[in-house]
């Protein structure tokens, strides 16, 4: 999800996004970060983790109803109508990177976990000041509380506030939760290897929703739906 020079924790100033839609995202979460974080701990949000699932879960009938064929999963034109409906104007180069960078299984299809990693990278880009109905958002409520709880975790785990979380911060953000147990650098390690999907020793917005999307349950429930 970046290139970086030299080995582990390179010096940041060195990291280059490999995207544009990428580039996006770490600038809007830089913009995010400089308006502070009310998260206290990495407990917090584990103690949240039941309601973020709710949350999801009942973003299913959402999904169902833009999953036109019902073959479960949402494709690039049925992403488009989403975006209609939702009155989410993103340009048709600015959707289709979406899509792409949500569709991790490169099957020309989104799956309801890559669906909410989508519609919450969605929820982060629009609150670019130039855009015109910035707060708006998505239009769910309930849903962009969710977003918001994720967003500020991202926030709360990016000690330096440069749109990345590294295995430093991670160990660090846990440490501050779990401070003298022995096992704290082993939990950090593992929920960090997690998110680092292409294993560059650095983790974006995007890698960490997918993490958090497993850690709450949503892929069980999607085999659930399957069975």
């Amino acid at each position: 999800m970046g290139g970086a020079m030299g080995k582990g924790d390179s010096p940041k100033k060195f990291w280059v996004a490999e995207t544009k839609l990428e580039a996006k995202m770490v600038e809007a979460m830089q913009r995010r970060e400089c308006q502070g974080c009310s998260m206290k701990s990495f407990n917090t949000i584990i103690l949240k983790f039941p309601k973020i699932d709710e949350s999801f879960r009942k973003c299913r009938a959402i999904f169902e109803q833009f999953d036109e064929d019902s073959n479960g999963t949402i494709d690039q034109e049925e992403l488009k109508k989403c975006f209609s409906k939702l009155e989410i104007s993103f340009s048709e180069e600015e959707t289709n990177d979406l899509f792409e960078a949500c569709d991790i299984n490169d099957d020309l299809g989104m799956k309801f976990s890559e669906f909410i990693v989508l519609l919450c990278l969605v929820y982060l880009l629009k609150d670019d000041p130039a855009a015109l109905h910035a707060k708006s958002r998505i239009g769910m409520p309930n849903l962009e509380a969710t977003f918001e709880t994720l967003v500020d975790t991202f926030v709360f785990l990016d000690k330096n506030k440069d749109g990345y979380v590294s295995k430093n911060e991670m160990v660090q953000a846990i440490n501050e939760t779990t401070s003298g147990e022995r096992s704290s650098g082993r939990i950090a390690m593992k929920r960090f290897e997690e998110m680092d999907w292409d294993k560059n020793g650095m983790v974006n917005f995007k890698e960490f929703l997918f993490a958090f999307t497993r850690w709450v349950g949503i892929d069980e429930f999607e085999d659930e739906e399957n069975a």
